[in-house]
């Protein structure tokens, strides 16, 4: 056995020699042709691999100089030629960083071509502007490519799937639109494992994803100078200073089509780092590993008790991290459930930060569609990665992320129906105790024991308590949105908070689909200022304050989370149901003398001290009836205008609310 063991350890460390090797001799004996040398009617010759991982050589002729063309600085227009391009009948997507070589000199990279046309003609990237990509470790991003013939694109870099089914793509696509990806769905080769030293003109990828699913665009390695790379020949993403990871690729063929020819090869074992994506190109390190994401996902279908387990890694972005992991957790839940369709998606998922536990984010939900369950499964996750990558207090590293979720078709919906509370007149600090019921989707009634209670500094008279469906919205404001056409966009835009801290309380404290929520229903703010409402006017940098307009909109914080109010009260409950429906209750507020003659009074007349939903408003005013979630437009404008003019103008001058003891 130790034999055996230094046999390996022998067999390794002459692997890592060879490869040392290779690239030092590849460095030695490749010397630049600067641009300035380059002339019409040089002829040469360029290197790529068309099958497996053998490199090929094809003709190439010098035509002319383009100055200033690309993003980088002058091209060399150059016409190709030879067995393999009447192959794949032009220049393919993937031969882009395909070395050009000239009196075995190094001019530069094959980087772009016209579109639509199977074109023998391309532009070069000279080799200076490439290697420059080595010294230019800032952030700083070079101006968008402007070639002065509009015809003159990149050559596309193929973007390599394995273990992504077809929905999963087209769900990413839809998200990167302006990238204009075209995955491909491609097989995996049997030493993908293996890792293999890279040199000119050999197949690489810079990878997105890796582990039990890969994704990630294949081209050509132009220069290799010790563990250094430059490859492409043109941007991939343009995304500047990036961890991308790099992998060894093996090319099966090159698949001809009517647009454009490809390379379809398969993405190989992780070597590297490629940590510049810029104009002239990509570069990176081999040898170096790159920082990425864990992210784990179990999916179970509870119909037919299939689970998966899928361990991918994802690359650190602010644009394309909660892209690529939502894209992984649809993909599994997809190969998980094995069919389109409704039904019910149960989950929980922990986002851990890099920068300690106290930043770590954890969330529990559920949510139903009639259509597409799959999809609406990874709407949160994905939101909520976006919110953290983006948010204006803190840089956002995230450790990892890991998903559990459970899928059935089943229908797991409840309506509530009534709701009762005791005792209906209390003081600052009291308990009211709740019993909810609901009605399960084809189910029996279920009864759901709650308590809220009273806030210590709660105004005396009227309290409207709202009993809801944790992501209904109260239907007062739901009149309010649709009164003054307040789009989701425009809520999102007036959302704010005081802190990180306080955005991460509001994730995790927002309330989940599956929970009953009683909370103080707000009876005098409105979402905009009225004509009364007078707003503090501030000098600014020595200009007079302008006046504000009077439907000016102010945060609320049922439909913004404004850092600077006050927590919301509220009390919740889980249940195993997505719950809809909602209502109010009225509560009589006094202070504990009042309240205590109030009850014995109620008790002397055999008065119950107790209150419903389902009750009219017609034969008490303590009671507020059932707002039906069926509702059409005008019965919801008539209801609410009807209950704010039975609501209190507020406390009297004693502080004794807005009902005598009497009228209570």
């Amino acid at each position: 056995m130790n034999k055996i063991r230094k046999f390996r350890r022998f067999a390794r460390t002459v692997m890592a020699a060879t490869f040392c090797c290779l690239a030092s001799f590849s460095a030695m004996a490749e010397t630049f042709m600067q641009i300035n040398e380059v002339q019409p009617g040089m002829t040469g010759y360029a290197k790529t691999v068309a099958h497996g991982r053998d490199i090929e050589t094809f003709p190439v002729e010098i035509l002319g100089i383009m100055k200033n063309g690309g993003p980088s600085g002058d091209l060399i227009l150059a016409r190709f030629s030879g067995p393999l391009i009447e192959e794949t009948g032009g220049i393919a997507q993937g031969m882009s960083g395909s070395p050009v070589y000239i009196d075995d000199k190094l001019v530069g990279a094959i980087a772009y071509g016209w579109s639509f046309t199977k074109s023998r003609m391309g532009m070069i990237t000279p080799i200076a502007d490439m290697v420059k990509l080595w010294n230019n470790l800032t952030r700083e991003e070079i101006p968008d490519f402007n070639a002065r013939e509009t015809q003159l694109i990149p050559i596309a870099t193929p973007l390599m799937a394995s273990g992504f089914d077809g929905a999963s793509m087209e769900w990413l696509k839809g998200k990167l639109k302006s990238y204009n990806f075209q995955p491909v769905d491609t097989a995996s080769a049997g030493d993908d494992d293996t890792a293999f030293p890279l040199q000119a003109g050999s197949s690489v990828a810079a990878a997105f994803v890796d582990g039990d699913m890969r994704l990630g665009a294949i081209g050509t390695v132009t220069y290799v100078d010790d563990n250094n790379i430059v490859a492409f020949g043109h941007p991939f993403l343009k995304r500047g200073s990036i961890n991308y990871f790099m992998h060894n690729a093996y090319i099966f063929t090159i698949v001809n089509n009517l647009d454009s020819s490809f390379k379809l090869g398969s993405i190989g074992a992780e070597i590297g780092k490629i940590d510049q994506d810029r104009g002239s190109g990509i570069a990176g390190e081999y040898g170096m590993t790159a920082p990425g994401i864990p992210v784990t996902i179990t999916v179970t279908d509870r119909d037919t008790q299939r689970s998966q387990t899928k361990r991918v890694k994802i690359i650190e972005d602010n644009e394309l991290t909660p892209v690529l992991a939502a894209t992984s957790v649809y993909n599994t839940v997809n190969k998980t459930i094995d069919r389109r369709g409704g039904g019910t998606a149960t989950f929980t998922y922990k986002i851990r930060s890099a920068d300690g536990t106290e930043k770590d984010i954890t969330r529990h939900n559920m949510y139903y569609s009639e259509d597409n369950i799959n999809e609406k499964s990874i709407d949160e996750i994905y939101n909520v990665l976006d919110i953290l990558k983006h948010n204006e207090f803190i840089k956002y590293p995230v450790l990892s992320v890991d998903m559990e979720m459970s899928v059935t078709q089943a229908k797991q919906s409840a309506r509530i129906i009534d709701a009762t509370a005791t005792p209906v007149v209390v003081s600052p600090g009291d308990t009211i105790y709740f019993k909810v019921k609901i009605h399960p989707y084809r189910g029996e009634d279920e009864i759901r024991d709650m308590s809220f209670t009273v806030p210590q500094d709660q105004p005396l008279g009227d309290m409207v308590l709202e009993v809801r469906g944790g992501g209904i919205v109260p239907l007062p404001y739901l009149i309010q949105k649709q009164q003054y056409n307040l789009t989701d966009e425009i809520l999102e835009r007036l959302r704010t908070y005081k802190d990180f801290s306080d955005l991460k309380k509001k994730i995790e404290g927002e309330d989940s689909n599956n929970q009953i929520v009683i909370e103080i229903l707000e009876q005098n703010v409105s979402m905009v200022n009225d004509e009364k409402t007078k707003a503090t006017k501030v000098k600014i940098e020595g200009k007079e304050p302008v006046k504000p307009n009077k439907e000016l909109l102010k945060p609320k914080k049922h439909l913004l989370n404004d850092g600077d109010e006050d927590e919301a009260v509220k009390a919740t409950v889980d249940t195993p149901y997505i719950v809809k429906g909602d209502g109010q209750i009225t509560i009589k507020v006094m202070t504990p003398a009042k309240r205590d003659a109030e009850i014995a009074k109620r008790k002397k007349s055999h008065q119950e001290g107790k209150v419903s939903l389902a009750e009219s408003t017609e034969d008490d005013d303590d009671d507020i009836s059932v707002k039906s979630e069926n509702r059409s437009n005008g019965d919801k404008k008539d209801r609410s205008a009807a209950e704010k003019d039975k609501r209190p103008d507020g406390p009297d001058k004693e502080g004794t609310g807005g009902h005598d003891e009497a009228s209570a």
